[in-house]
């Protein structure tokens, strides 16, 4: 009787895979991503997408250890402040940077108090008490006019009162070039990297306006003719937090890290449009993200219309800090389906 045996060849050692190396950090920091460890990027399909000629690419910013994209922000200002001993820091946030940077003043040991508008969603508030932030709920529009009053008013008056003695210290992540170094150095590599140069289109919310403003510019020195969408919220008295509307503005009163140059286009979104466009992801694909990544996406759908190419889209942040804003439209699509 003759046993029949299968040999396995072993591959050649030049192909056997390097084991991967071993994730043990110092510092949560060292989580945030970088071009070394980027956030990843996910092709979107004809479920969600009806558009053939153009493809689309949502970057998941929600994999950084704290949640979103301003973890890259946070890092980079933190990096740049020397705080004296007994200095706090103060930041007037929506609440991802806040988050941030509560979690990296905690891993440092440094106090951190911030103020918000009162309407910034529930789940980020509650983040941040979990953090031990000290937190300043301010009378403030999610998008506001005047950048010396309200939150960002608070904590500026914070830091230049006399009375307080130099005790507050703010990164100040609206006019800070930090803010654009950090999406320059970090999230335009990636996503050149990712895409082995194989972009048409960028699209990012106006917000502080480091995201779009540093990615724009690594991504148009690689190949000027990358276009470079903006998204605003159709009204100022929107719902979609983080995001602001930056048209019409005086120039007083525009985006101080915003380079306007970098961008070619400017679409506004509904909120109807981003919260639906958000259900819709999480339904076909699986993709849990928040409005603001739904208005981008909707915004994307509008090019795609009418353009070809591979477009990349910025994910902020995931659903779960927005639950309580999605469930009005959530409701309405009970009573109306």
């Amino acid at each position: 009787m003759s046993l029949n045996t299968t040999i396995r060849r072993l591959p050649d050692q030049a192909a056997v895979p390097a084991r991967p190396k071993r994730r043990v950090y110092d510092s949560v920091a060292d989580l945030i991503a970088d071009p070394d460890n980027p956030t990843p990027m996910i092709r979107l399909s004809e479920r969600f997408l009806s558009t053939p000629d153009f493809d689309v690419y949502v970057k998941l910013e929600r994999n950084n250890p704290f949640g979103s994209i301003k973890d890259r922000t946070a890092l980079y200002l933190l990096n740049g402040l020397q705080l004296k001993e007994g200095q706090v820091l103060a930041e007037p946030t929506a609440g991802n940077t806040g988050i941030a940077l509560a979690a990296l003043a905690n891993a440092q040991g440094t106090r951190i108090e911030l103020a918000l508008p009162d309407g910034t969603p529930e789940e980020k508030k509650a983040l941040l008490r979990f953090l031990g932030a000290e937190l300043l709920e301010v009378e403030d529009e999610l998008c506001p006019l005047f950048p010396t009053e309200g939150a960002r008013g608070v904590v500026k008056s914070m830091v230049e009162s006399a009375a307080y003695n130099g005790k507050y210290v703010s990164p100040n992540q609206y006019e800070n070039v930090l803010n654009v170094e950090a999406h320059y150095r970090t999230t335009g590599p990636e996503i050149w990297n990712q895409t082995e140069g194989r972009i048409d289109f960028f699209f990012a919310a106006f917000g502080t306006c480091g995201t779009i403003t540093g990615v724009a510019r690594y991504l148009k020195e690689q190949n000027p003719d990358i276009k470079v969408i903006g998204v605003e919220p159709k009204s100022r008295g929107h719902t979609l937090s983080g995001i602001k509307k930056v048209s019409n503005l005086p120039p007083e009163h525009q985006p101080k890290i915003l380079d306007y140059s970098l961008i070619d286009d400017i679409i506004e979104v509904e909120d109807r449009d981003a919260y639906r466009a958000g259900i819709r992801l999480a339904r076909t694909e699986g993709i849990m993200v928040g409005p603001t990544t739904g208005a981008l996406l909707h915004a994307a759908e509008i090019t795609g219309a009418t353009h070809s190419g591979t477009a990349v889209v910025i994910s902020p942040d995931d659903a779960t800090k927005y639950i309580s804003a999605y469930s009005k439209w959530l409701d309405e699509e009970q009573e109306d389906p």
